[in-house]
């Protein structure tokens, strides 16, 4: 935090608490000109206003509110101080991981000093639930996946995690793969689902073959003919000579068309047959991915769910696409 912010924090607040002190001690004062219970000399309605002080709970109350709030920012801090508990709600200026890990097992080690809360409420859910998931670490996918608790577990992590990108039922976005159908890149057996959710893809990477296959005529002639592959209705001319270009596309998609995994090799080369596209089936869309090429990325989640829950999302995505 900047120095302009932390004082800016510590005027504002210090400030608005010495203002509910004058305002309680005025409230607490006779003004009125008459005495405490006299009448202040009208009325309205048949009711007359008397000059009654601020009830002595109320005025109490308010005070205790003060002095507990001062207690706080004793306690907790306030800017860029910790307070005497050291108490900070997560760890700043973490870069990656690795240094979020190191800092979390500085802070938690005995007599530390410091108080992260999100340190600890971390540990407090690792030892209560760690339990749970080495349970169901110790079963199978297949096991899993007609387990409704293990289940609801496994989406109530993928809604957390993975729902930014694949979104809440799975479904997926354009760029984003489906994970509750049958179509996969690299493998829809349980052990790929958790390899994959595991290590990450990073694609091969499709190249651009705008300037190999003889510029935009080369592109519109060639998606013509992947086009064809799905049934759909193309320029006869154009599918026959994209045809004839298609050999060099074929080492990745096969001679056919049927992806990598179809020829045994789980490169992430997609079926272009099947009438289902990662980045839109639309003539445009397959022109441009043609033209420019594609190249996805999936990070990680090893290091950042661990094993186990990995198991259990592994379980949840694999039973969406049983149905």
């Amino acid at each position: 935090m900047s120095s302009f912010w932390n004082i800016w924090i510590w005027v504002l607040t210090l400030s608005t608490l010495v203002g509910l002190i004058l305002l309680l001690r005025m409230c607490l004062k006779n003004f009125a000109g008459v005495k405490e219970g006299e009448s202040m000399g009208h009325s309205f309605d048949g009711i007359e206003e008397l000059n009654n002080p601020l009830p002595k709970w109320w005025s109490t109350f308010f005070l205790l509110t003060i002095i507990w709030a001062f207690g706080y920012i004793a306690l907790y801090g306030l800017g860029s101080w910790t307070g005497l508990l050291s108490w900070k709600s997560s760890n700043q200026g973490i870069l990656n991981l690795a240094e979020s890990k190191a800092k979390t097992l500085e802070n938690l080690a005995e007599g530390s000093g410091v108080l992260v809360q999100y340190d600890r409420e971390m540990a407090h859910a690792d030892e209560k639930y760690g339990p749970i998931f080495d349970a169901y670490a110790a079963r199978t996918i297949e096991d899993l996946s007609a387990d409704s608790e293990a289940l609801k577990v496994g989406q109530r992590l993928f809604i957390q995690n993975c729902a930014q990108c694949h979104g809440s039922d799975a479904h997926g976005t354009t760029g984003f793969p489906n994970l509750a159908d049958k179509d996969w890149l690299y493998g829809g057996t349980p052990d790929k689902i958790k390899e994959t959710i595991m290590y990450g893809r990073k694609a091969v990477g499709m190249a651009a073959w705008s300037d190999v296959l003889g510029g935009e005529s080369g592109v519109k002639e060639v998606a013509a003919y992947v086009i064809s592959l799905s049934g759909r209705s193309v320029n006869p001319d154009l599918a026959k000579a994209g045809k004839a270009k298609f050999a060099l596309c074929a080492s990745c998609h096969g001679p056919e068309g049927q992806g990598s995994l179809a020829l045994g090799l789980p490169m992430g080369a997609p079926n272009l047959s099947d009438n289902i596209w990662l980045y839109g089936g639309s003539q445009r869309a397959i022109e441009e991915s043609i033209r420019n090429g594609r190249a996805g990325v999936m990070p990680p989640w090893k290091d950042i769910l661990g094993e186990e829950k990995v198991h259990v999302i592994s379980a949840y995505i694999y039973s969406l696409s049983q149905d």
